[in-house]
């Protein structure tokens, strides 16, 4: 089932790049999307990003953002056009490889067309000046405007609101951020702090480069009252958080917990992949501002505030997940989102056995990770009814517990298949494998055979795909709720 699956993604794509004849040169027209299986509209055919270099300038007085970004793609076939995701941003000038191109927007797409085609296996630069308003309504947006700036939170498929891209998660690029504010607020991004100009007219401008390719869902920018925190993880990594001035002092018992928290995952997936880590409580209790407690942007995590001011055994099982996306979603990526549950499942079963292994029961008073997994299970068809399977989602139930604790569910059940450790070696190799790239369910069955030594393309796709809960290996006494 698995394999036909990847056909079957693998013949999309190429219905998708057909070839539009035009005199002697073929010339493809990009289509809309690269037909991923959640969001067919998301990406382009007919190039790959190569990097994003990107400049933002924070104006306090009308509270929008001007920005220009430069995209260094390699042309897979000769285009006509070029086409990027994106949306409610104000383009004011387009620029290919250095010539004034003419372009367009079309629904949530920018069309570039460059005064002469792009040719296949040439490498292109496109530059866009815009202007983008972070309060702006739209039907869908990554900004979380706050009372003193801004952040973002992309995910899933809004990083295109922020800039011009391909935005879709299987094409990952290498990225540097310019945050230029007024002085007496900061520019923060991801990544890695490189530069700091004082431009002697009260802005200063910050530069960050990340050192890792990173998907375009992953990008963090923000511009606040902030403060920045800095102190050492395991192994000398170090550890930068960005908090609002005046909530520091409040955050701080939890800003303290991360140097144990990246020890404990470190033990259990290998040393962390990035140059350093860091949360980033956003200044806003607006609760319409983003529809959720955090979100792993790479190397600055995204928070809430008000949830990091709840004592430990609140929050720790929650960062403690946020963490692992630094293993799952970040450094190993999914190709597809109906790869989600790479994820999600992984970042939720780290996270689960963190709490019970420091003795925190949940709301329900389950201790131990088995009596939890005992009761997703009993929920499990109710789950593939209503939200389809592990593996299979739709854009509506994309964000569904069932790839969260259903897929720790799956994880849980390969656990008790092959064993503990083997289970930590598939966990291994799979992350080395994929390392800085992307993966997609068909590769993590792939190394779960070759590393426990058994065919589980049948055992993983009934758990992953099938339409009723399989039997949980070991525990035959378990039972699905009926109905």
């Amino acid at each position: 089932m698995l394999t036909v699956l990847r056909k079957a993604r693998a013949g999309v794509a190429l219905v998708l790049g057909g070839l539009v004849l035009s005199g002697a040169v073929p010339v493809a027209s990009a289509a809309d999307g690269v037909g991923d299986p959640v969001f067919p509209d998301l990406g382009n055919p007919g190039y790959r990003a190569l990097a994003y270099d990107l400049a933002f300038e924070y104006r306090g007085d009308t509270r929008t953002v001007d920005a220009t970004a430069l995209v260094t793609a390699r042309i897979d076939r000769t285009l006509a056009e070029l086409r990027l995701d994106a949306l409610g941003l104000v383009v004011r000038a387009v620029r290919v490889d250095g010539r004034p191109a003419r372009f367009a927007t079309r629904d949530e797409k920018l069309v570039v067309t460059p005064d002469r085609p792009l040719r296949g296996g040439a490498t292109a630069r496109v530059s866009v000046e815009y202007t983008a308003d972070p309060r702006a309504r739209l039907a869908h947006t990554a900004w979380v405007p706050t009372p003193d700036g801004f952040a973002i939170a992309p995910q899933p498929d809004t990083a295109h609101t922020v800039f011009p891209c391909n935005d879709h998660p299987g094409d990952k690029a290498r990225f540097t951020v310019a945050v230029t504010a007024p002085d007496g607020l900061t520019g923060v991004a991801g990544g890695e702090l490189t530069a700091t100009e004082h431009l002697g007219d009260g802005r200063t401008t910050r530069r960050y480069s990340y050192r890792a390719p990173m998907a375009t869902e992953l990008l963090q920018l923000s511009v606040g009252d902030y403060t920045v925190r800095e102190r050492t993880g395991p192994h000398g990594l170090p550890v930068r958080d960005v908090v609002p001035t005046a909530r520091a002092a409040a955050l701080e018992p939890a800003l303290a917990l991360t140097p144990g928290q990246l020890a404990w995952a470190e033990d259990r997936l290998g040393p962390f992949p990035f140059e350093s880590y860091g949360l980033l409580p956003v200044n806003t209790d607006d609760p319409a501002a983003f529809g959720f407690t955090g979100l792993e942007t790479q190397t600055l995590t995204l928070y809430k505030p008000g949830f990091l001011l709840e004592p430990e055994p609140a929050i720790g099982s929650h960062m403690m997940h946020e963490i692992v996306h630094s293993w799952f979603g970040d450094s190993v990526t999914p190709a597809t989102w109906a790869d989600l549950w790479l994820n999600e499942g992984h970042a939720d079963y780290y996270g689960l056995a963190y709490r019970y292994q420091r003795g925190w029961p949940d709301d329900a008073g389950h201790t131990t990770l088995t009596d939890r997994m005992r009761e997703v299970y009993r929920q499990g068809d109710h789950w593939r009814r209503t939200a389809g399977p592990v593996a299979a989602p739709t854009a509506e139930h994309l964000f569904d517990d069932q790839r969260y604790l259903g897929g720790a569910l799956v994880l849980f059940a390969l656990r008790e298949k092959v064993g503990e450790e083997a289970f930590t070696r598939i966990e291994h190799a799979f992350l080395a494998r994929h390392r800085h790239g992307v993966a997609d369910t068909q590769g993590f069955v792939l190394v779960a055979s070759q590393e426990s030594g058994q065919d589980l393309d049948a055992f993983l796709g009934d758990w992953l795909y099938g339409r009723r809960t399989p039997p949980m290996p070991g525990h035959p006494d378990w039972t699905v709720e009926a109905g």
